[in-house]
């Protein structure tokens, strides 16, 4: 009866785009186009398509079919599958809670941003100026305008994870709105997540497509293009590439947070989940690949223009050196008459020859860069160069914000729908939709506050590197392994069967049964072993004008390994739980039949 009374999509077409929402995310703008530079081009397209179907779409089809048959959170759906795997929905909402804490910090830096696009010039186009007024402020002349708005006004960080300060109030209210935001979408459940998703999750690619356009014709976009559809056919060679190639489409398609299990428990029972989660996985890698696009030309406009900068300085400075007439040495000739000179006025040459600079447009455009340095720091330096460049700026920022907002809903969701299924309201007098939803809200947006501390992003990062990745690689090998081995591929086929009128086919059988497990294992031996060879775990410190690598201090060692070990711990604690419970109540059953025995 509760069953059928569950809130549904008012059509397919909503839970696809919420979906898309949800797993076309931050990740696709700034980590895939990162792994491309970093893999080879275009060659790092091979090992991702293939674990894209050994890996990404089967176990995107698994979650999916949970979340429609039992038509519970992952809490719930687990519990049902087996009273031991109720853990394993718990570890998902822990995974989901700690993602939700720090990743609206993302969606606050975006709307300082936005707010500061309203302006003639950009703060971040030029230094400011210092209080004396006799010149721009020392750090950020030593450092970028890019890099000063953003680790200085944006974030105000302290050089260390252990430096003190009070709340950043600009950021902290951008975090309320972001917050307040959240909770308008999502407060009736699914259906105003169901309208919300039209919008969240086609609006980026109009703003993609624009930057598209733009990007192309935006001076020396094209090296940047070429440059990542030159395939270096020998970083397949390279195992680090295929494991992040399938690392990339495992978090990419949001696995083992729950948001998956949760969407697909409002469809209708006989709903073509299969299709669909083909569809998602496809147009989820089909986004990441136009991105990388759109990214590659900024890039190659980025670096042609620091490039061409780099000549011009090495341009002037042989010209005064040496007394040439302006017209006499030109951007094209610049290595030449370097090393005409360097021949004919050795000596005079030598004293100049520490303040020459190296320039390269290979090594411009070899620069790695990914996250927020990749957003935020490189995106607003190329915006900055563009004309109009406040149109841009504001185009920009609204599509990351899109794309961060589509992935709250689903993380959100994550822990609002098992909340709802146990009916820990039910007493409360009030809407059953209102209470846990502004309650998870308040929670989040008061413990992530943190984040807008001087030391905020070093705790940010810390939550970033540490508080999924494990726990997500643990919770998805004991889906498919509790699904393939535990409830068993026959009874699952059955069930699919009931919902779609047909039984999967070979390939999802064999991806659930072996291919995707081995895969699974595999990576979560490698992360292990990597975290153990790393050695002390350390972090990116700003220190006024450059970025240091420093190890984290024995509290945050500490909390990394909390960090670990809480979400995992849920599994098998609550499987020891449900053991202990019933042992206890086989004993206590035994002493009642006993009692009885002895006053027969």
């Amino acid at each position: 009866m509760e069953k059928d009374a569950r809130p549904s999509w008012d059509n397919p077409m909503q839970f696809v785009l919420a979906c898309v929402s949800y797993a076309v995310g931050l990740g696709n703008v700034w980590r895939f186009p990162y792994l491309c530079q970093m893999h080879g081009g275009g060659g790092f397209l091979i090992p991702y398509l293939i674990m894209l179907f050994l890996e990404g779409v089967p176990l995107f089809y698994l979650e999916l079919a949970i979340g429609q048959k039992m038509r519970l959170g992952s809490i719930g759906a687990w519990t049902a599958i087996s009273p031991y795997l109720g853990g394993v929905g718990l570890a998902s909402v822990v995974t989901s809670l700690y993602l939700c804490l720090y990743y609206n910090i993302i969606n606050a830096w975006s709307f300082w941003y936005l707010f500061h696009s309203f302006q003639s010039v950009l703060p971040w186009a030029e230094c400011p100026v210092n209080s004396n007024r006799t010149g721009p402020i020392e750090e950020c002349e030593r450092a970028t305008p890019t890099q000063y708005f953003f680790y200085r006004e944006t974030l105000d960080i302290s050089s260390s994870i252990e430096g003190n300060g009070g709340v950043h109030t600009g950021q902290a209210l951008c975090l309320v709105l972001a917050w307040v935001i959240t909770y308008l979408f999502i407060v009736r459940g699914v259906k105003s997540t169901g309208k919300v998703v039209y919008f969240t999750a086609t609006f980026p690619y109009l703003v993609l497509f624009i930057y598209l356009i733009r990007g192309v014709t935006l001076h020396g976009a094209m090296n940047g293009v070429k440059y990542m559809f030159t395939p270096k056919m020998e970083q397949l060679a390279d195992p680090t590439t295929w494991i992040n190639a399938a690392t990339q489409i495992f978090f990419s398609l949001g696995l083992g947070f729950g948001s998956l299990i949760a969407f697909a428990s409002y469809n209708q029972y006989n709903n073509n989940f299969e299709r669909q989660a083909i569809v998602v996985s496809l147009i989820n890698s089909g986004t990441s690949i136009f991105a990388s696009i759109v990214t590659f030309a900024i890039y190659g406009f980025k670096a042609t223009v620091n490039y061409e900068n780099c000549l011009e300085r090495t341009r002037v400075l042989l010209l005064n050196t040496f007394n040439l007439a302006e017209d006499t040495i030109t951007m094209d000739t610049v290595y030449e008459w370097t090393e005409k000179l360097n021949a004919t006025y050795p000596q005079q040459f030598a004293e100049i020859a520490n303040k020459l600079e190296t320039c390269d447009l290979e090594s411009e455009l070899d620069t790695a860069v990914e996250g927020t340095g990749l957003a935020f720091i490189v995106y607003s330096e190329a915006i900055k160069n563009m004309p109009v460049s406040q149109l841009w700026s504001v185009l920009y920022f609204v599509m990351l914000l899109l794309l961060g907002m589509g992935s709250m809903l689903g993380n959100v969701t994550a822990i609002i729908t098992p909340l709802r299924d146990f009916k820990i309201v039910s007493s409360t007098g009030l809407k059953e939709c209102v209470f846990p939803t502004g309650l998870v809200c308040l929670f989040c947006l008061l413990l992530g506050l943190g984040f807008t501390t001087p030391s905020g992003n070093y705790w940010f990062t810390m939550f970033n590197d540490y508080g999924a990745t494990f726990s997500l690689l643990f919770i998805v090998l004991i889906e498919v392994i509790a699904v393939s081995y535990i409830y068993g591929i026959r009874r699952f086929e059955k069930d699919i069967e009931d919902m779609l009128g047909h039984r999967p086919n070979w390939y999802w059988k064999i991806m659930w049964g072996f291919t995707s497990p081995i895969l699974l294992i595999g990576l979560f031996i490698i992360y292990i072993v990597k975290y153990i060879q790393g050695g002390t775990p350390t972090y990116q410190a700003w220190n006024k004008e450059l970025v240091m690598v420093t190890e984290y201090p024995v509290f945050g060692q500490v909390f990394i390994g909390l960090l670990l070990v809480s979400s995992v711990s849920c599994v098998p604690l609550t499987a020891l739980y449900v053991f202990c419970r019933k042992r206890k109540r086989g004993n206590h059953h035994k002493w009642e039949r006993s009692v009885n025995t002895v006053s027969t």
